[in-house]
């Protein structure tokens, strides 16, 4: 099995697990008899610890060992899962999901992803990189997908323990289930090649070029910019913005967002394919403007059916910018600094899209539904904007003419 092969395999696995605990942790911890402030505390413990570790992976992994590193990673989500299921105190609950960076977003968003992101442009070609990108989102979407689709086992255990199963019974088993998932990455990690490693493996890390320092300063202030106004427009907000506005509950929002999965799987593919016709920043800027523009239609939508086909279309484009973002971001570097630019420029992402959400909520009560989308567009769209002036000259080495310094 080659390097691309593992990273696929574990990409999937990893978003299986996480699409999965996403959506059953909070029943489990209701199930734990805790309220939802515990509940919230966890979660943020959870998230806290999948942003340390990201810290941690950017600093220190290329010493390490890349391959070391993810086994790591791999073996302390199992045993975060593991340790939910021995205690019901909510410290101890809370100590576990910082230590096995337990997501409760659903979505993966981890060291692991950081770090596979700095290997992967080490199997493939410059020409191929972007498209291997694309795949390894294509893999991660379909396993959020059916990820979000296994958070029914409870029910499915239940039934299938017979009569005297409890509700609990098949909630523990389905924690056990995922800790399973989260373990099977262990296996398939050692597989990689020595190729997956660093070329400046030292005892001590070489500081950042001149030239790659201010390319990241440029594209984490861009993306700092970007999280925020992503944070404006997260899955939990648009779905309590259908809830309300159109008065539809979760077995009509989570097809919809199934639906909206499938789209982006589909649209990592057509972003490598365009990338290859129009270059990597025009695809991440003329697509992603679209989609912005189409989710203002949703705030204005006369009706349910009218916004839930503005929102397909709209992801059908939003998520073209993620496998050329990281292509690009992977291109532009050195091979030894892609951990830490990985590291940096999904740190400064996470952090601004932590932190708008609950000045969305704000907004959403004070104000109307619709502000945080119209608030997220505009920002969204100067992200747009400023990038392809600061950028559109900056060319990846696949791509033709004279790269410039940023």
């Amino acid at each position: 099995m080659n390097d691309r092969r593992v990273l696929y395999a574990t990409a999937f696995l990893r978003a299986l697990a996480t699409g999965m605990i996403g959506v059953l942790l909070g029943f489990y911890l209701a199930d734990r008899r805790l309220d939802s402030r515990a509940i919230g505390i966890i979660v943020a413990a959870g998230l806290f610890g999948a942003a340390v570790a990201t810290l941690l992976i950017t600093a220190a992994a290329d010493r390490f060992g890349r391959r070391r590193a993810l086994v790591a990673i791999a073996l302390l989500s199992t045993l975060g899962g593991l340790a939910l299921l021995v205690t019901s105190h909510p410290l101890a609950l809370a100590l576990a999901a910082f230590v096995g960076m337990v997501n409760g977003m659903g979505r993966d968003r981890g060291a692991a992803l950081v770090l596979e992101q700095a290997v992967l442009p080490n199997a493939v070609t410059d020409h191929e990189r972007t498209f291997a990108f694309a795949r390894y989102n294509v893999a991660q979407d379909v396993g959020h997908a059916l990820g979000g689709l296994l958070a029914a086992a409870p029910h499915w255990i239940q039934r299938a323990a017979g009569p005297g199963a409890t509700a609990s019974f098949g909630l523990r088993a389905a924690v056990l289930a995922y800790a399973a998932l989260s373990l099977v990455p262990v296996l398939l990690y050692p597989l990689l090649s020595a190729a997956a490693e660093s070329t400046a493996r030292t005892a001590q890390t070489p500081p950042l070029s001149p030239a790659t320092r201010r390319i990241l300063w440029k594209l984490g202030s861009l993306f700092a910019l970007d999280g925020l106004g992503g944070g404006f427009l997260t899955a939990t907000l648009l779905s309590y913005f259908f809830h309300e506005r159109f008065g539809v509950g979760i077995e009509t929002v989570g097809p919809l967002f199934f639906g909206a999965r499938v789209a982006n799987a589909l649209s990592h593919l057509g972003a490598a394919w365009l990338a290859r016709r129009i270059g990597l920043v025009n695809t991440m800027v003329f697509t992603h403007m679209p989609s912005i523009l189409l989710l203002v239609t949703v705030a204005f939508a006369p009706s349910f059916p009218v916004a839930a086909i503005f929102f397909l279309l709209r992801e059908g484009l939003v998520e073209m910018d993620v496998p050329t973002r990281q292509s690009y971001v992977m291109a532009v570097v050195k091979p030894e600094e892609r951990t830490r630019a990985s590291g940096v420029t999904a740190i400064v992402r996470l952090g601004a899209w932590a932190a708008a959400p609950t000045l969305a909520g704000f907004l959403m009560q004070g104000l109307s539904l619709m502000t945080p989308l119209i608030v997220g567009a505009v920002m969204k769209i100067t992200y747009d904007v400023l990038l392809w002036r600061s950028f559109r000259r900056v060319r990846p080495p696949e791509e033709q003419g004279e790269a410039q310094v940023a």
